[in-house]
């Protein structure tokens, strides 16, 4: 039985993006040519690889072996790739990176442009994930490496800290003497998450990592985390606050420099859950390809104790 590392490829993220579609963009593929391929592989295999249904398509037992050892082909195909392009006069490939909110807006971007300058033939495919999910991911062999919170189940991955992460609330500051009291708006002040719930929130969309990360804050203190305005990035989260318009809860350092331009007040939150460690995780160093251990050599060099 001859396989097409084409097809294996496409039905990795097919099974990654939970769609035919996704996996066809991902692929570079039209819809029409990665179902083709999907029931031709299908049709070799003599197996239904796939259950289709509303919400997307998700991987049969036979196409959870298929996706167990492509993920083994593929990630040791790499290896061979960099490899051989050491020799060839520069490292080539692909790394693929998951990673929260936080990391992608805040902290990974410095870190990505001095690695991808010194390494021209490197690149690097960032998605964002809850830490939860970018995890399991990372555990499955969906990704090289992912960055997330320490708070998350970490066992069978090896993991290396990268930075320290706050959470603050943001509020326009007569907003915020209205909402929560006098005392919120001076420096050194705190308040719970608890009392900022019920508040109408401006947060990011829903898809995002942090979003997600609040709603289940919220859920486990008994309450539904309400956003009236959703947007794409920490800096639309304040300037939407700064108008008067709810609170939003951002990363520290999104926080205190959108403070600079923005009348905003940020206000450290209370819950030992807003001070966060951001840590690298793989399943093995030794076993990622050689551009994947020097983009974890990088991340890990950020950390400062």
């Amino acid at each position: 039985m001859r396989f097409d590392l084409v097809d294996l490829r496409l039905f990795l993220h097919v099974a990654e993006g939970g769609s035919i579609t996704a996996g066809a963009a991902r692929a570079h593929l039209s819809l029409a040519a990665a179902s083709q391929r999907i029931q031709e592989l299908e049709a070799a295999l003599g197996a239904a690889l796939l259950v289709r249904g509303r919400r997307g398509v998700q991987p049969t037992p036979a196409g959870e072996v298929v996706v167990r050892h492509a993920r083994a082909l593929v990630r040791q195909l790499a290896h061979m790739e960099a490899e051989l392009a050491e020799h060839a006069g520069g490292l080539k490939g692909q790394v693929r990176v998951l990673c929260n909110t936080a990391a992608l807006s805040e902290y990974l971007p410095q870190v990505l442009a001095g690695f991808m300058a010194r390494h021209a033939g490197v690149d690097v495919d960032l998605e964002e994930r809850p830490s939860f999910d970018a995890a399991l991911a990372v555990r499955a062999g969906a990704a090289d490496l992912a960055i997330v919170t320490d708070t998350v189940d970490l066992s069978g991955l090896q993991a290396y800290p990268f930075r320290r992460d706050r959470l603050v609330a943001v509020a326009a500051p007569a907003q915020a003497r209205r909402l929560l009291g006098e005392d919120v708006t001076r420096p050194g002040a705190t308040v719970g998450f608890s009392r900022l719930a019920d508040v109408e929130q401006v947060g990011l969309a829903g898809d995002s990592a942090l979003f997600r990360y609040l709603a289940r804050q919220a859920e486990q203190s008994g309450r539904l985390l309400r956003a009236r305005v959703r947007v794409r990035s920490f800096e639309a989260v304040c300037q939407v606050v700064a108008g008067g318009i709810g609170v939003g809860i951002v990363s520290e350092p999104a926080a205190r420099r959108c403070a600079q331009a923005m009348d905003l007040a940020v206000i450290e939150l209370a819950d030992a859950w807003a001070l966060r460690r951001l840590v690298v995780c793989v399943r093995s160093l030794d076993e990622l390809p050689r551009q994947a251990q020097l983009l974890v050599e990088a991340l890990r060099a950020e950390w400062v104790g």
